[in-house]
């Protein structure tokens, strides 16, 4: 990949559980379906040649678990970094997370939320996209250094991968 290109991958967390309503929303913990398609979403990176160079993460249960087991089976060997600003984060809040990556990093992903998540994709890519859960998008971007990123950088979707389209 040239050095005068970044790609942003962006997923959603895992399905989560709600059958105890004593837990709080942020320490849901993740349910049997999300168990099985964050590990697929790694594999995907992995096959893709997509393994990030870092990984930021919501700190809530259910991205940080998701983020864990994508990372393990993309074989990443990386810190990943927990960030409490990303748990329901705006648009924005990605953006300004993203700008303070390294810039020797070219494959950045973020793990979190919609609505934030949803709403950022459509607003780089110009086009509504639907983020279910454990969807990940790969975002091209002409950047050869993230401080550069706005909302406004024109930003091409290579494609959405939503874990019920794999087998």
């Amino acid at each position: 990949m040239s050095p005068h290109r970044k790609t942003l991958l962006l997923l959603r967390h895992a399905k989560s559980s709600w059958d105890d309503s004593a837990v709080s929303d942020h320490d849901r913990p993740l349910n049997p379906r999300g168990k099985k398609a964050a590990p697929r979403m790694g594999k995907l990176l992995r096959e893709l040649g997509l393994v990030p160079d870092a990984i930021v993460t919501s700190t809530a249960n259910r991205a940080h678990t998701t983020a864990l087991l994508a990372a393990d089976a993309a074989a990443f060997r990386g810190p990943i970094l927990p960030d409490p600003s990303l748990y329901l984060a705006s648009p924005g809040r990605y953006i300004i997370v993203a700008s303070h990556a390294r810039d020797d990093v070219e494959k950045l992903l973020l793990v979190g939320h919609n609505p934030g998540i949803e709403l950022l994709v459509e607003q780089l890519t110009t086009r509504p996209q639907a983020m279910p859960t454990a969807a990940l998008a790969v975002i091209d971007l002409p950047l050869t250094s993230w401080a550069e990123f706005t909302l406004d950088t024109p930003c091409t979707l290579r494609h959405l991968y939503l874990p019920r389209e794999l087998t």
